[in-house]
């Protein structure tokens, strides 16, 4: 059956690529270096991105004096949801007495203070990829008018200290502004990879700063339920996994981290327990017969399992599960998440699973410690 002019059809239509803040900076950079070489204002600067485009981007505001220029351009996120789509991405550029390419950061761009992220403590966090993409902009100006002079550049984005409070970057150890980020040069619309090198780099930053005990949650009241229950742990241990359970998992196991505990909510971790480790909502939906499985097994009667099969909500079956008086079907649903955790990572870590209500209620929890499968 054709379906091109179905609801599906039309949701998977492609979405338009944006591009980085490194993207963005390079640019600008680009910009800059030219209109104080040429003394004339540059509307546009073409780049070279890591995945081999050319792209021209649009500079919204270019001043310059004999000694420095600086330009502006508005990162386009395409139509990915990015914190800093929109964001106004500055460099300024001035002539130095030593030859080379000094970068740094100014407002808005964060400082890093913990070790475990690519760039060294103390340093502007503008990372490698954008670091080097500034550096061949701007190189690339020096040849193209054949000097051999210093240059001085510094990356600012004016709104960067209050942007940074929707990212992770606290929590990094990254403070006063976001981060100049990018491998691509460009951003994959509602791309996973992003979010995925935020909990990857949090786990490293975990391990860097002595943790070996790491609590992963899928959202922030999780996190803040998971922040009461273990007071005594540094603020790094704590690590919003968001839906990508399997990732956050074996990534642990990688790093070498001893114990795990998962907090989250029912209708996730009803997933979590069937094995599925990627818990979006639109990656697999709630399975009611499992849920009336594990209720059978905690007591409950045909009848109620009946109930559960035609259940519209994992949270009403937890609703259920109380008002009947079945709290074993917590804890049965916590040992099969820990089971299939550790299944996921092939054993070699103690794992906790912690489940809680809507209403930040302890529901049930299970620990399991998992031999290395040999």
């Amino acid at each position: 059956m054709d379906k091109s002019g179905s609801k599906e059809a039309q949701e998977a239509k492609p979405l338009r690529h944006g591009y980085t803040t490194g993207s963005n900076a390079a640019a600008a950079t680009k910009a800059a270096l030219t209109a104080l070489i040429t003394q004339d204002e540059q509307t546009e600067a073409t780049i070279h991105l890591p995945i081999g485009q050319d792209v021209t981007f649009t500079i919204v505001r270019c001043e310059f004096t004999l000694e420095r220029a600086e330009t502006e351009v508005i990162k386009d996120g395409g139509d990915d949801p990015d914190a800093t789509h929109g964001a106004r991405i500055i460099a300024e550029v001035t002539w130095r007495d030593e030859s080379g390419i000094e970068l740094d950061g100014g407002i808005g761009v964060g400082r890093v203070t913990k070790p475990g992220l690519p760039v060294e403590v103390g340093e502007a966090a503008i990372n490698p990829v954008p670091r080097k993409m500034i550096r061949q902009a701007a190189n690339d100006v020096l040849k193209q008018f054949e000097l051999d002079r210093g240059v001085r550049v510094v990356i600012s984005v004016p709104d960067g200290e209050e942007i940074a409070k929707k990212t992770l970057n606290g929590r990094l150890g990254i403070l006063g502004g976001i981060s100049i980020l990018g491998t691509r040069g460009t951003v994959v619309p509602f791309s996973t990879a992003a979010y995925k090198a935020s909990v990857a780099q949090a786990i490293r930053v975990a391990v860097k700063c002595g943790c070996e005990h790491i609590v992963l949650s899928t959202g922030g009241r999780t996190e803040k339920y998971g922040i009461d229950m273990y007071p005594e742990l540094s603020e790094e241990a704590f690590v919003e996994m968001g839906d990508f359970v399997g990732f956050a998992l074996l990534h642990c196991k990688r790093q070498g981290i001893k114990r795990v505990t998962m907090v989250g909510m029912m209708g996730k971790f009803s997933k979590i327990a069937q094995g599925v480790m990627m818990v979006h909502s639109k990656s697999a939906p709630i399975d009611f017969g499992f849920l009336a499985k594990v209720a059978l097994e905690a007591g409950a009667t045909e009848e109620q399992a009946e109930l559960i099969r035609g259940a519209n909500t994992a949270a009403l079956v937890g609703d259920w599960m109380q008002e009947w008086g079945y709290p074993g079907f917590f804890e049965l649903l916590s040992s099969y998440c820990c089971d299939m955790g550790l299944k996921e990572v092939g054993g070699g870590m103690e794992l906790d699973t912690v489940i809680i209500s809507m209403k930040a209620v302890l529901l049930g929890s299970a620990r399991r410690i998992g031999a290395e499968d040999r």
